[in-house]
């Protein structure tokens, strides 16, 4: 065959195919070259983001690290003020109780604290004695608020009250109306007896019982006695029960006057108990099988 007998189409695919080989391969080069670029550019990004990570994860950590060795040393000097055989300050006293209260109500159990400067104020003739137990008694009364308004986000709370006059003169004690709450999708029934009502102290002797039903099975029952006042701390002064959860009651109001004390129960998961209320075994494997049946 001729070249003249070659089809015409031929040599249009031939002369298209050597004008575009000299583009392809700019293509190529192109393509290899933002792909080069973008690439370096995310691993930039990525490894920029875990610097900033890791930066602020050390500045977080230093960060922290002081500010535990500073409570560290102010809960030593502090202590160590109070506890001193010469200190008969009483003012001192109750400044030192305020900046314990104020920065370590979460960790530490102050209720024998408040109760020995109460006494101390009750037993002292200074003139400034009276306005120092008010004081005291308020910060107390602060602080456990404070406690229950955060519990009450996570749980459930609600009030009962009291005229003891009666129980005073007759020597008795008397049962309040009891309480349905649900957390954390369980059932459970608050029930409260007061015992005992001590005017002189401002506290009264409760008795607890919180009943958990279950399906098939006996019900879950908690009993607790304990004294409740001014300065029991629900993070701090709670009962576990049967659930894992917690209960805690605070005394909210007391008129030795009327006869009439106001008593505060709060409910609430055992993950948000105090720092130093360290969870029990079941509570664990609790937690890890909710999480795993979260994912």
């Amino acid at each position: 065959m001729s070249v003249s007998d070659q089809p015409p189409g031929r040599d249009n695919w031939d002369k298209l195919e050597v004008l575009l080989h000299p583009v392809g391969g700019l293509f190529t080069a192109l393509a290899v070259a933002c792909v080069g670029f973008f690439g370096t550019q995310m691993l930039d990004r990525r490894q920029a983001a875990e610097t900033n990570a890791r930066l602020y994860s050390e500045i977080m950590s230093r960060r922290e690290e002081s500010e535990t060795s500073l409570r560290k040393d102010m809960l030593v000097s502090v202590v160590q003020s109070y506890l001193q055989p010469n200190s008969t300050e009483l003012g001192s006293r109750v400044l030192n109780v305020e900046l314990l209260a104020y920065n370590f109500h979460e960790s530490i159990n102050l209720k024998p604290l408040f109760l020995d400067l109460a006494q101390q104020i009750r037993e002292s003739r200074d003139r400034r004695a009276p306005s120092w137990g008010v004081r005291v008694q308020r910060l107390a009364r602060e602080i456990a608020s404070k406690q229950s308004f955060t519990l009450e986000a996570h749980g459930l709370a609600f009030r009962r009250s009291l005229d003891f006059g009666e129980m005073l003169e007759n020597n008795s004690s008397v049962a309040l109306d009891p309480e349905e709450v649900t957390i954390e999708g369980i059932v459970s029934t608050i029930a409260l007896r007061v015992l005992k009502v001590d005017p002189v102290e401002d506290q009264m002797r409760v008795r607890l019982e919180v009943t958990t039903p279950r399906a098939n099975q006996d019900p879950l029952v908690t009993r607790a006695e304990f004294s409740v006042g001014f300065y029991d701390l629900p993070m701090i002064d709670n009962t576990r029960l049967a659930t894992g959860q917690r209960c805690a009651i605070t005394l909210v109001n007391f008129s030795r006057k009327d006869k009439t004390a106001n008593l505060s129960v709060v409910c609430f998961p055992g993950e948000y108990a105090s720092l130093k209320d360290r969870p029990y075994y079941d509570e664990v494997v609790r937690q890890l099988q909710r999480a795993g049946q979260a994912q």
